[in-house]
């Protein structure tokens, strides 16, 4: 009989088993770069050697898969914070402007679906609130996945939109907002006290999207914490009690993380920008009309291809902002 391997081990937690993997991964992906490097070279010297012209075409597609895959790895490094690896939970919600601006939210939802898609994440309701017309007033989901956190973390702000709405009968072109907040899933127990007193949990009925009994029970929970004005929400789970505990899991990470900040000015970077949904404090713009182009403002990384970018790819926003955020003077951090 053997043995039982390393990852047999039931004292392992799965934390560290999925801390183990992705460091096996990476070591995989890094074996396979040596390869392909090798690969390169050996086809660059059969053209000299051959002088056959036609090798340049497969060289350049094998140096531009190369040169991605290196990128991507060279982008992971970047995520050395303390809950980088971790899940991620976020938050949208609609600004002012009605329909429009509900629309927009989902939108917003559906192209960071499709990049966790991309990124071969999954992704589960936790809360979700329908428009009065159409689309989404809020919507709360996790997105599980390696270093899922450490990448959607440069998402965290207010999302601008503007394009011609498809809801004004004038056809006048209308700028949209959508806030969207983003925490880590921790899901070890947290050594965080909250008194009983300073919460009002409110129980309603599932609605939308991810609504185990829609219309039915009200199994829903909103727990407002009244010192800080937190308020989280889960309603994606068979039962009051599941949805309860989710959502408390939810605020003793948003209260850990406040208290582990120490310097009250950055705040704000740990529970989410706590701004107005509005003009001026937008982090990214998405123009449709009358061109098209989307803008980081912090990074100034830009493109024109509005529709690539809403069916998720978000790598150039997300790369340049880790990229950004690790050459700020710390202080600035």
């Amino acid at each position: 009989m053997e043995a039982p391997g390393f990852w047999d081990d039931p004292d392992i937690s799965n934390q560290k088993m999925k801390e183990l993997k992705n460091l096996k991964d990476t070591v995989d992906t890094m074996n396979g770069l040596c390869s392909q490097y090798e690969d390169i070279e050996t086809l660059i010297e059969m053209g000299y050697e051959e002088e056959d012209a036609e090798l340049a075409a497969d060289i350049r597609t094998e140096l531009d898969e190369f040169i991605s895959t290196f990128e991507d790895i060279r982008i992971s490094t970047l995520l050395s914070g303390e809950y980088d690896n971790n899940n991620a939970i976020l938050k949208l919600n609609a600004g002012a402007g009605g329909t429009e601006s509900c629309d927009w939210c989902s939108m917003l939802y559906r192209m960071y679906t499709r990049w966790a898609e991309r990124k071969g994440f999954s992704v589960e309701v936790l809360d979700y609130l329908d428009g009065d017309e159409a689309g989404i007033k809020s919507v709360t989901f996790q997105v599980n996945g390696v270093n899922a956190y450490g990448y959607l973390k440069s998402e965290k702000g207010v999302h601008r939109l503007v394009r011609i709405s498809p809801f004004n009968a004038q056809g006048k072109r209308q700028t949209s907002f959508v806030s969207l907040d983003v925490m880590p899933d921790i899901e070890e127990d947290v050594d965080i006290e909250i008194n009983n007193d300073d919460l009002r949990i409110d129980t309603y009925r599932s609605s939308g999207a991810g609504g185990q009994h829609i219309n039915k029970t009200s199994s829903a929970i909103r727990i407002t914490h009244l010192p800080t004005g937190i308020v989280v929400q889960c309603q994606n789970e068979r039962s009051q009690f599941q949805n309860k505990d989710k959502a408390m899991q939810m605020l003793k990470a948003k209260l850990y993380m406040l208290q582990k900040e120490a310097n009250a000015e950055k705040l704000s970077d740990i529970r989410g920008e706590v701004k107005e949904i509005g003009w001026g404090n937008q982090i990214r713009s998405y123009v449709m009309q009358p061109y098209t182009m989307v803008k980081d403002h912090r990074t100034e990384a830009e493109t024109g291809n509005v529709d690539a970018v809403m069916d998720g790819a978000l790598d150039l926003f997300i790369n340049a902002y880790l990229k950004w955020i690790n050459t700020k003077p710390e202080s600035e951090n």
